[in-house]
This record gives structure tokens, C-alpha cells and sequence, in this order.
């Protein structure tokens, strides 16, 4: 008796929950009906019969109203016997889902409807709890796809890849994090919707997490400023005229830029819109920002925009109206860039120039600590999910790259001059390019990226400088000590570190912190996801892994599969390599230089072997401003001078192509390394580096026409004629009756060919 009266007490409670939502009864019992089928095997023909036998004990007519209220108060018995609490909620708040996706489906499917009403039936359907009973898949899918069309991106194949991770809740999340104006829709653009969707693919929301990279990884605190507020700006401003400059000519695009700081100083925004982003300044607090252009077609598939808009430090400090004026400032700096000819005449290598790009702001907490005056993260970077450079044929390729340097990332992804940042090869991360303490204490990095706080901007440190005005608690991950002509790291934190004898080597961080596990499982997933090789930019401090930004990996020609071309006469061929290939299509080349590898390795003289070096920098100076390919024996840049020419990166700094050749002597094959002393330099400079082996099965120099084509070295250089037996001018047209010299590398066969053709 105790028993029944519990069950309808619990029966009771359920009917007083359901009656909440009289108008979605009829929607719950139909998920009764179908859970009872499915986990009990009660069907709705076998509760109908039971109903009619309760009727007929009862002696009431068993009309279709009877039946039903019969039928309805079985079903509510049943399930409250099978079920507990918590599961019958889950049961009556999917009826609400459905309800509410039904009404969200018909708003984002009428055509001219405002982020308004979107917005509202989107928190309708997500004040819901989540749970774990799920709406139709394919109506969801239908909902994320104009959701993520109406609010995040409007390229196909982004939607593609997103409307399989991004969710309903995860862009509801989005739009309580934008701003935007009244006057018009926008999208946060690609560069928030990457991180939006690599966030979702490393941690989604409805699959099981990795652990590690639950506990490991962050996403910064993060506002998206729509493009709406863009196109309300140039409209209130009357700059619309602005849209028209990409069709100048690339001086007019460049004159007509220089008079735009001037206009863009004047311009305002609207008073709400200023009143909006009061209301962000107030609600983020005093922190230093970076304002990111994101762009709609930055970072989408097969177009990166890689560093052609501008993004903005800002230190967000001093009164509210002091703040308010820097944000707008910066702001309107990355609105500018826009209209920049960087941009404009990228789109139009790329047949974008049509497209009506929008402008969005992507503002973020700077990642990092404050040290004194300056804000920087302990490391950041970037990564690739494809290595590009594999020094070693211990490398694999396809497990990526890391570029990770102490400070601001901004020392990572800009090109560096004579710094470098540290090169991790993610399948071998110890493996270095360098070998011996001054080599590795040469090849490090020597300046740091901060964020002066006081002075409201960025500033290039030196790392020692700044490590003796500040206590850093994670020094010791990120250095290592000269001790008797081995570098050490630390042992323990706190020990005591001789700073004039250390340097930057990350050799504690790489092998004592969850990071080279966390950002190989972060590649694998990410690439896996997008089909295709992507790059991530990242930052760490404190313990956590933040991820800034994630595009598809901005694959130049050479970086595509490159098809060889076949049955070439061996007469129109320079060479063919098969060992240590990287990806590489190089066309047009004119010029070659050609340091023959026997006659240097006749040379027995130190001084004259130098001189060889002297003069290849010569030669690469004269040839500033043409295409030409070098090639040379051995190690390029070797502090051994029997193993290649002695250089330096301002010798070899306008070439296209860096060529080792190694032939057989003496019964040995001396090791060509890609240049490795100076590896960072040919990565920064775009050099592509190749190894030939003439000698081993396969692989094959024209040595004839290299040595009797016509040597130009000592009419155009004259001073250097008396190295003419070594060092080789050939003007590629003129040795080949009007060719050009056009190479191909396919790392992923290990093939490769420089041939003879006509110009491209």
C-alpha cells in the first residue's frame, strides 16, 4: 500500500510538471510512448488494450476520449514505475526542445528576419537545460548551418567542417559574447570563427574529452565586435566610397591609403554604438587587449590573409574615458587595414577582389602576467601540423612543427632578422638543426616581445636584460647553463642560474610539462577535422595551454602536392634527387651558380677555401633582384670548412634554392644538412634547400653543362676571375637556347627534378 502511494505521488509530481506546459502534453507522452517501446518493450496497441480492459471492469463506455484519458494515465504509471525523477525531467524538457526548435527553425528560415528576433529564439531553445536527450539530428544540423551562416561565417567551407562540431548552445554562447550595431547584421568573421570551431574540435561539447587537454587547455577570454559595427561606421561616416579603392591601380590603392589615417581620424561612431562599447570596457575591466581583425575571408579555406590586416595591443588602463579613446583608436586601426594595399592586392592574386569583405574585431585578454611594466605570456608560438623543413630523415613530416619563443607570439610569427626562435620538430622535439653548445647558444633567441604597460605599447627586449629586472617563477623551464661546454637545464626550480651563461632552449618545458603531448593530440585532432595540414597560434603561462587562433595551413604551390613531370629528355634535366625531399615547385629561374664540389675540394689553402665564401656573397649581391638557384658542395655554411663553404646568411639570402651536393670520396659520402647551422635562416627567408647524392642509384648532376656552360663570373664580376675554376655565372637562357630552369620537389615521394623548359 506504502508502495503504490509512493508511485502516485510520484505520478502526481510529473502531471504537475507536465502541466506547466499544457500545450506540449500531447508532445510528452508521445516521448513516453516511444522511451516505453524502446527500453521496456511496452507499445502504445498493448497499453490501448490494457485501457479497454480497465474500461470494461470499470463499466464505462469505451468511447475514443474515454480510451485516450485511460491510456494517458497508464502511460503516466508506467513511466514513473520504470523511471526516476531526473530521467522523466529529461523526457519533459526535450518535448520543450522540440517545441522550441520548431519556432527557432521557422525564424532563422524567414527570409529578412533580424538578429533580433534570431537572438531571442535562440536563448528561448537554450534556457532549457542541456541534458542528455537530443533533438532530431538532422532539424539540429539544419538550425547550426543557419545559425552559423546568419552569425559566425558565410563560406561554404567552413559551414561544412563547423556545422559537424560548432552546436546550437556553442553559438548562443557566441552572440552573448558580440556586440553589434542595431542598424545592421554582421558575423564575427574568420579569424573568431577558426578559434570558435578548433575550441569545439579539441573539446566538443556532446563527445567524450581527452583529459589531459581538458585539464591542459584555455581559450582567452574572448568578445567579438561583428562586422555590423563596421558597415554601420562607414555608412554614419559616409565613407562608402572607401569600397571602390580596390579597383585602382596598385599606386593609386597605395596613394589613396596614405590619405586614409587622416580620414579615419575625424570619423565617429554613433552614440549607442560608443555606449556599447562603454558597457564592454566596464564588463572585461582593466586588462591589456588585443584587438585582432578578423576579417570574412581571413582564414578561411586556402586563403590565410597571414599578417595582411592589423591587429592591436592596447594596455585598457587609466579612467574610463581614457580607455574608452584607446579602444576606439585601436579599433579603428584594424577597421583601417581593410583598405590596405596588402590585403587588396592579395585578394586580387586571388580572384577576391569582388567579394564585399566585411570587417570584424576579435578582442581578447592578452595571455600573460605583469612583471614590473611588462605583460607577457611565459612562451607562445605557432604550429603546423605539417613540417615542411625535415632536416633529418628522422623527422616525420606529418607530425608537425613548433616555432616557440619566450615572450609575446608576435617574435614567432614575424620574421626576425638575426633572432630565432626555437624549432621543434614535433616527432623528434630534442632533435635539433644545430649541433654544439655555440652553435645552439648562437641559433637562440636572443630578443623578447612584451607589452610595456606604463608606455602603452609593444617592445623588443633583450631576454637577459629582462630576466634580470624581473623574478620569473618558470625561468628554469626555459633555459639551460654552459657547464664545462655542456648545456644543462635546470635542476629544480629556484636553483641558482648563472644568466651570462645560459640561453633560451626550452629544454625543461619540452620535457617536464604536458605541452608536446598536449599540441601533438591538438594537431592530430585539428587537422583530422579539417582534412587538410592547418597551423595554430598558441600561447602558455601558468600551467594551461591557450590557443589564439587556427587557420588551414597557408599552402603556397610548393606546399601542395607537386605532380613531376615525366618522360623529360635527359638532356633538358639538371638533376634528379630522391632523398631528403622537401615540398617545392620553383619556376623561372635564370640564373645559376654552381660552386663546382671537386675543384673546391682541391683547394688545400684555409685562406683561399674562404675566399670561395667571399665570393658567393659577391655573387648573391649582384644577383639581388634575380631568380637564381646555388648549389655547392656539401654542408652550406659549415664552421668546417672542408665540409662546405664558409657563409653566412647575407651570402645566401637572395637565392631561391640552396643546393648540397654530396658526391662519393674516398669510399664515403659526406652528409649535406640543409644548411643546419643556419637552418632558421633559410626557414625566415623561404630558401628552399635540396640535397643531391650524384653517386648513389637514382639521383643524378649534370656535371658536363654545369662546367662547360658559359661562366659569366669574370665579366661581370672581374675582381673575382681568378676563382672562375670554381666558382661558376651561368645565365640559364644562354647555356640552354632560351630556357629557364624549373624544379619540383614531392616530399611525400621523395622525388625530385629541376629541368629545362620555356617560361612559365
Amino acid at each position: 500500500m506504502e508502495e503504490d502511494l509512493q508511485q502516485l505521488i510520484k505520478a502526481y509530481r510529473m502531471y504537475q510538471k507536465m502541466m506547466r506546459y499544457p500545450h506540449l502534453a500531447e508532445a510528452m507522452r508521445k516521448i513516453f510512448l516511444s522511451v516505453l517501446s524502446e527500453k521496456i518493450s511496452l507499445d502504445e496497441e498493448q497499453i490501448r488494450e490494457d485501457a479497454l480492459k480497465a474500461l470494461q471492469k470499470e463499466k464505462i463506455e469505451p468511447s475514443e476520449d474515454n480510451i485516450h484519458e485511460y491510456m494517458d494515465a497508464m502511460v503516466d504509471l508506467e513511466v514513473v514505475n520504470h523511471f526516476g525523477e531526473e530521467e522523466i525531467d529529461q523526457y519533459i524538457n526535450l518535448a520543450r526542445k522540440e517545441d522550441r526548435l520548431e519556432k527557432l527553425i521557422k525564424v532563422v528560415n524567414t527570409e529578412g528576419v533580424t538578429s533580433l528576433r534570431i537572438k531571442k529564439a535562440l536563448r528561448d531553445f537554450c534556457e532549457i537545460p542541456e541534458g542528455n536527450t537530443f533533438v532530431s539530428p538532422s532539424e539540429a544540423e539544419g538550425v547550426r548551418v543557419a545559425l552559423i551562416h546568419h552569425f559566425i561565417s558565410n563560406q561554404l567551407p567552413f559551414k561544412g567542417i563547423a556545422k559537424n562540431h560548432i552546436t546550437i548552445r556553442d553559438i548562443d554562447e557566441i552572440v552573448e559574447h558580440s556586440y553589434w550595431s542595431p542598424r545592421y547584421p554582421g558575423r564575427i568573421g574568420g579569424k573568431a570563427a577558426g578559434l570558435v570551431l578548433a575550441h569545439r574540435i579539441i573539446l566538443p561539447r556532446l563527445m567524450e574529452r581527452d583529459p589531459e587537454l581538458e585539464r591542459y587547455l584555455a581559450i582567452p577570454e574572448s568578445y567579438y565586435f561583428n562586422s555590423g559595427i563596421f558597415s554601420d561606421f562607414m555608412d554614419y561616416n559616409n565613407l562608402q566610397g572607401f569600397h571602390t579603392h580596390k579597383y585602382k591601380n596598385r599606386k593609386d590603392i597605395e596613394e589613396a591609403y596614405k590619405k586614409i589615417p587622416a580620414i579615419m581620424e575625424k570619423a565617429t561612431f554613433p552614440s549607442d554604438t560608443v555606449d556599447t562599447f562603454r558597457r564592454f570596457l566596464a564588463e572585461v575591466g582593466e586588462h591589456p587587449l588585443i584587438l585582432r581583425s578578423s576579417s570574412f575571408l581571413e582564414d578561411n579555406v586556402g586563403h590565410a590573409f597571414s599578417g595582411k590586416y592589423d591587429s592591436v595591443f592596447i594596455a585598457n588602463s587609466g579612467t574610463p574615458e581614457e580607455r574608452l579613446e584607446e579602444f576606439i583608436g585601436g579599433l579603428k586601426s584594424v577597421l583601417m587595414s581593410t583598405f590596405g594595399p596588402a590585403p587588396i592586392l592579395y585578394r586580387k592574386e586571388r580572384n577576391l577582389l569582388d567579394f564585399d569583405e566585411r570587417m570584424s574585431v576579435l578582442a581578447q585578454k592578452v595571455v600573460g602576467r605583469r612583471f614590473g611594466d611588462y605583460f607577457f605570456p611565459f612562451a607562445a608560438g605557432v604550429a603546423f601540423s605539417f613540417n615542411a623543413y625535415t632536416w633529418s630523415s628522422r623527422i616525420n613530416q606529418d607530425d608537425g612543427l613548433i616555432r616557440l619563443v619566450f615572450g609575446l607570439g608576435t617574435r614567432a610569427v614575424d620574421r626576425v632578422g638575426t633572432d630565432y626562435p626555437r624549432m621543434i620538430p614535433v616527432s623528434h622535439p630534442l632533435l635539433r638543426p644545430e649541433v654544439g653548445v655555440s652553435q645552439i647558444r648562437k641559433y637562440s633567441q636572443k630578443k623578447v616581445d612584451v607589452f610595456d604597460v606604463e608606455k602603452k605599447r609593444l617592445e623588443r627586449m633583450a631576454f637577459l636584460d629582462l630576466i634580470r629586472k624581473i623574478d620569473h617563477p618558470d625561468l628554469h623551464l626555459a633555459i639551460s647553463v654552459n657547464q664545462d661546454g655542456n648545456l644543462a637545464a635546470p635542476m629544480f626550480k629556484g636553483q641558482k642560474i648563472d644568466l651570462n651563461r645560459s640561453c633560451l632552449t626550452f629544454q625543461n618545458f619540452l620535457t617536464k610539462t604536458p605541452f608536446l603531448s598536449a599540441m601533438k593530440k591538438i594537431l592530430e585532432k585539428l587537422e583530422n577535422a579539417y582534412g587538410r595540414p592547418v597551423d595554430v597560434e598558441f600561447a602558455v603561462d601558468d600551467g594551461k595551454l591557450f590557443l589564439l587562433q587556427c587557420r588551414t595551413l597557408s599552402l603556397r604551390k610548393e606546399l601542395e602536392p607537386v605532380t613531376l613531370p615525366e618522360n623529360i629528355p635527359k638532356d633538358q634535366i639538371l638533376f634528379i634527387n630522391s632523398r631528403g625531399v622537401t615540398n617545392a615547385l620553383v619556376k623561372d629561374i635564370e640564373y645559376l651558380v654552381y660552386v663546382d664540389p671537386r675543384a673546391y675540394n682541391r683547394i688545400t689553402g684555409y685562406t683561399e677555401k674562404a675566399e670561395i665564401g667571399h665570393v658567393v656573397g659577391e655573387v648573391n649581391r649582384f644577383l639581388d633582384g634575380k631568380r637564381y638557384a646555388l648549389f655547392g658542395p656539401g654542408r652550406w655554411g659549415s664552421n668546417d670548412i672542408n665540409l662546405g663553404v664558409k657563409v653566412g646568411y647575407p651570402d645566401i639570402n637572395k637565392t631561391l634554392i640552396i643546393g648540397e651536393i654530396a658526391f662519393e670520396e674516398n669510399g664515403s659520402t659526406p652528409e649535406p644538412s640543409f644548411g643546419t647551422h643556419f637552418f632558421n635562416d633559410l626557414v625566415e627567408a623561404d630558401i628552399i634547400p635540396i640535397a643531391i647524392y650524384p653517386d648513389q642509384q637514382g639521383m643524378f648532376i649534370d656535371e658536363k653543362l654545369l662546367l662547360t656552360a658559359e661562366n659569366r663570373l669574370a665579366k661581370e664580376l672581374p675582381e673575382h676571375a681568378r676563382h672562375a675554376s670554381v666558382v661558376h655565372l651561368i645565365h640559364v637562357p644562354a647555356a640552354t637556347n632560351g630556357t629557364l630552369l624549373h624544379i619540383y620537389q614531392n616530399a611525400k615521394e621523395q622525388k625530385g627534378m629541376g629541368i629545362f623548359a620555356p617560361r612559365s
